[in-house]
Parts: C-alpha cells; sequence; structure tokens
C-alpha cells in the first residue's frame, strides 16, 4: 500500500479511517464487518482504509501500532481520533459522531462566541432550526432557555440521553427546569425556592444559589431532592472556575451533613 497517498494525502480532501488488523486476529474479523458496513453506509463522510499489519509492518510500527484492532482518524495528515478493540456498531457510531471533522461546529463556535452581543441568540435560534442533529448547539439554546421558557428547553434535550458525551449537560437542565417549574409551597423550603426560581428570572445567581442552599438545609427531601440536585446543576453549569461556585459549592457541602 502507498499509505501517503491512501490515507495521509486524502485525509486533506475527506477524512479517512485506517483499521490496523491482521488475518490471525479474532477481535479483527468481529470488527471488521461492522467498520466496512458503517463505511459503505456512510462513504460521502468518510472513507475506510484496511491496513494488515503483517504486509505493511512499516507503517504500523511508524504509528506505534502494539494491539490491534487498531483504529485510527486522519484528517488533513494528522491522527485527530484513535480507539483500540472491537467496539460494537453503536460505539464506533458514536466515536465517529464525536470525532468527524464536522464544518457545522466550527459556524457553532463562531456564533456562541457572539451570543452576548447583538443577534446572538437569533442566530443560534436559526442554527438549530437548521442543523437539528448538533446537540451541542440545542444545549447551548437550551441553556439560554432554561429560567425563562423551561418546556421548551427540556424538549431540546430530550434525545440526549446516558452514554451521550452530553448526557450530564441535558440532565442538568432538566433539573434546572424542573425547579424552575415547580409548583412551591408554603414550607420553609418551599418558600426559599420560589425566592431562587425568582432571583434566576432574573439572572441574579448569587441569590439564587443562596436560596437554593438554604432550601437544602430547611428540608433535604424536598420536591425529590430538588434542593440537592439543582445545586449541583448550577455548579455544574457555571463551572469549578466560576466565583460563585468556589464561594458556595464548600456552603452546599456544609449543608448537606
Amino acid at each position: 500500500m502507498d499509505f501517503k497517498t491512501a490515507v495521509i494525502e486524502k485525509s486533506f480532501e475527506k477524512p479517512v479511517v485506517v483499521d490496523f488488523w491482521a488475518p490471525w486476529c479474532g477481535p479483527c474479523r468481529v470488527l471488521g464487518p461492522v467498520i466496512e458496513k458503517l463505511a459503505a453506509e456512510q462513504q460521502d463522510k468518510w472513507e475506510l482504509v484496511k491496513l494488515n499489519t503483517e504486509e505493511d509492518y512499516d507503517v504500523a510500527e511508524q504509528f506505534n501500532i502494539r494491539s490491534i484492532p487498531n483504529v485510527k482518524l486522519f484528517y488533513k495528515g494528522e491522527v485527530v481520533a484513535e480507539f483500540m478493540g472491537a467496539l460494537p456498531r453503536t460505539a464506533i457510531e458514536r466515536w465517529l459522531q464525536e470525532h468527524l471533522p464536522d464544518n457545522r461546529k466550527e459556524s457553532l463556535s463562531h456564533i456562541l462566541s457572539r451570543l452576548n452581543g447583538e443577534g446572538g441568540m437569533s442566530e443560534l435560534e436559526a442554527f438549530v432550526a437548521q442543523n437539528p442533529d448538533v446537540a451541542e448547539a440545542r444545549v447551548a439554546l437550551a441553556r439560554l432557555l432554561v429560567y425563562d421558557n423551561p418546556e421548551r428547553a427540556v424538549a431540546l434535550v430530550e434525545t440526549i440521553r446516558m452514554g451521550d458525551k452530553l448526557a450530564d449537560n441535558a440532565e442538568d437542565l432538566r433539573t434546572l427546569a424542573e425547579i424552575m417549574s415547580v409548583e412551591t409551597d408554603d414550607s420553609a423550603a418551599g418558600l426559599l425556592i420560589g425566592k431562587a426560581q425568582q432571583a434566576l428570572k432574573q439572572r441574579d445567581n448569587e441569590t439564587a444559589i443562596q436560596k437554593v442552599i438554604e432550601a437544602a438545609t430547611a428540608d433535604k427531601a424536598y420536591a425529590g431532592d430538588l434542593p440537592r440536585r439543582a445545586a449541583i446543576a448550577l455548579f455544574r453549569l457555571w463551572g469549578p472556575q466560576d466565583e460563585l461556585t468556589k464561594n458556595y459549592r464548600w456552603r452546599f457541602d456544609m449543608a448537606l451533613y
């Protein structure tokens, strides 16, 4: 095989997936038909090259192949992702979805960088409408809508479930939609959650987390453990480096014990 032509040069035109295998390798014979079928189904997106490590030993050595099957994704002359072992079809599909280059994701990145500016929100709405399969865009839009339109936020992440790389983000958004939608009562925890709802609508995040923590202190089991779940969702949404996370995470931990 002319590896430079078949893989390196070709990867500047289209992503190339290289399956390093050998005839004696049992798992390779399991993986081979699966990845070959996927390649036929998705030939417009990427190309498959099968490389027999017994015949192309030098290439296998060059890419440090120590165990097979080994699958590498080449794009613009570089290895951008890889996996080892005979993964099932669903796992390979997730791997491809996550790592295949997609110009739409670059466009989304530009839109997200302009979200605080004029027109950013409408651009994101239009992008989601045109690209409903781009989960990152739906999550980003749900984050913007969850405090004012929790039902739509939930609908945007409805199909993102366990096993998806955005599953935690989606679950956090469902929790925040729940706290915005729950009908509170006159209990201490209920009144505090009501105040947290109002603070979140006004984007007063510090007051919101204060009230959520106070609600967790007043009644840990309120509304199916909602104060605890909501606090965790907010901290994960803000990230560990956010000042509110730094200032209030330890207070929340203390409230639980």
